[in-house]
């Protein structure tokens, strides 16, 4: 029933929208303007696919302002950070992106503030932790569009076979992945360190250690701090050594190849969002989901992902571009969005709609665990280059014969050139 109700949700969203748009305050030439719009794809497949989403919202919001056209282009998310960077690089930005950063461009002048493009009610309505993420140097830049938080999924059907309670601390994981391995489950504990989301997975079992990427006093790369280094050489030992992650090295696990395997039901435990519960629930896996335990209990804090919008000086187009995410930011398209990909809204109003309305219970969990979540330091302008890094590297980290404080000092080492670089 939900996933219809979603689904009447977004076709009504797209067939009228009532928005009342806010004049953004700026200067600019009148006639008729064609706004290039690059997207990153939450779908798993074509019939899911964002492009229907943004193509939609598109012809709603041209109905509406005749003299706006809105050329969508959806890319992977495995491809679309990059994507984007060519196109700036080529001289042929898009006006809008959707991505999953924003800082690397600020430095090079690119973007417009948020002061610029967004009225004051929709700049106004951002969860204040993620507008305060979306700034450098103090001014916004990056315009939060969803946001998540991770814990930890396991089979329930697999744990409750085994006689298994949800684990409280690393002990437990492991002493868990154990026995799903003896009862012949293929991947007790899924650990994906492959070039999707290294990153991601890298700071959830950080923050779970105590550590993290970065000093908490002044803001400074700690990539490899001797908690950091303890984590690493903990997943080495107790979970990758052991035989516990699965026949695929983590290295070369990719996200989506994880997420997959859990729900055919052949993952026992492992990170993950949103969007996994009901793809999840659509493969009749019944998913139990705590937040991801520390070494000795409670960890540091969870992992919290904002994706980002950013608006391209290149073309000129800052009142069409305003009018534009003025549209998009309504709480109808807001909740649409993450209504249909299971995410997180991340606006005051959108939230509260969200944390009131049953249908969207089995999201709280993460909605609660949000205000207190720690962030991807999406402000580094060298944030990209360092994220990279992550992708490339950390893998090697838990490999046999490694050394994981060689691996993070090598990351360490690539955080410090781009810090000097910029």
């Amino acid at each position: 029933m939900r996933r219809r109700y979603l689904g009447m949700t977004a076709a009504i969203a797209a067939w009228g929208m009532t928005m009342a748009l806010a004049g953004c305050g700026s200067t600019g030439g009148s006639g008729d303007v064609t706004l290039k719009f690059v997207a990153a794809d939450y779908g798993t497949n074509s019939e899911n696919s964002s492009e229907k989403y943004w193509s939609a919202l598109a012809s709603a919001f041209e109905s509406k302002n005749p003299g706006i056209k809105i050329d969508v282009r959806v890319r992977p998310w495995k491809t679309v950070d990059s994507d984007v960077a060519t196109m700036v690089e080529e001289n042929k930005a898009p006006d809008i992106a959707q991505v999953g950063s924003y800082a690397n461009y600020v430095k090079q002048g690119e973007l417009y503030t948020a002061d610029e493009v967004l009225s004051v009610p929709t700049q106004a309505n951002f969860l204040s932790q993620l507008s305060e993420a979306g700034k450098v140097n103090r001014i916004q830049y990056g315009l939060p569009f969803v946001a998540s938080t991770r814990l930890l999924f396991y089979n329930q059907k697999l744990f409750d076979q085994a006689g298994l309670d949800a684990p409280k601390d690393w002990d437990d994981i492991q002493s868990n992945a154990e026995a799903l391995k003896a009862m012949g489950v293929t991947t007790p504990f899924a650990l994906p360190l492959g070039s999707e989301e290294a990153q991601g997975e890298t700071l959830m079992w950080l923050l779970s250690g105590g550590g993290g990427y970065t000093d908490t006093a002044d803001g400074s790369y700690n990539i490899d701090s001797q908690q950091n280094i303890k984590t690493f050489q903990w997943l080495q030992k107790e979970l990758v050594g052991k035989g516990l992650t699965g026949p695929v090295a983590p290295a070369k696990l990719d996200r989506a190849m994880a997420f997959k395997a859990f729900t055919s039901g052949q993952v026992g435990m492992l990170n993950g969002h949103p969007s996994l519960m009901a793809e999840a629930a659509k493969q009749g896996v019944k998913v139990g989901m705590v937040p991801l335990p520390g070494a000795n209990g409670k960890a540091k804090a969870s992992m919290g992902v904002a994706d980002w919008m950013m608006a391209f000086k290149q073309n000129g187009h800052r009142t069409a571009i305003g009018k534009f995410l003025d549209f998009a930011y309504d709480d109808k398209n807001v909740m649409s969005f993450a209504g249909q990909y299971d995410l997180l809204p991340v606006t005051y109003s959108a939230n509260e709609a969200m944390m009131a309305d049953p249908q969207y219970a089995d999201l709280r969990k993460f909605l609660n665990a949000l205000p207190t979540s720690e962030l991807i330091p999406y402000g580094k302008n060298s944030w990209a280059s360092v994220s990279e890094s992550f992708k490339k590297n950390i893998g090697k980290a838990v490999e046999p014969g490694a050394s994981p404080s060689n691996v993070l000092g090598g990351i360490a080492r690539d955080a410090a050139a781009a810090e000097a670089a910029e």
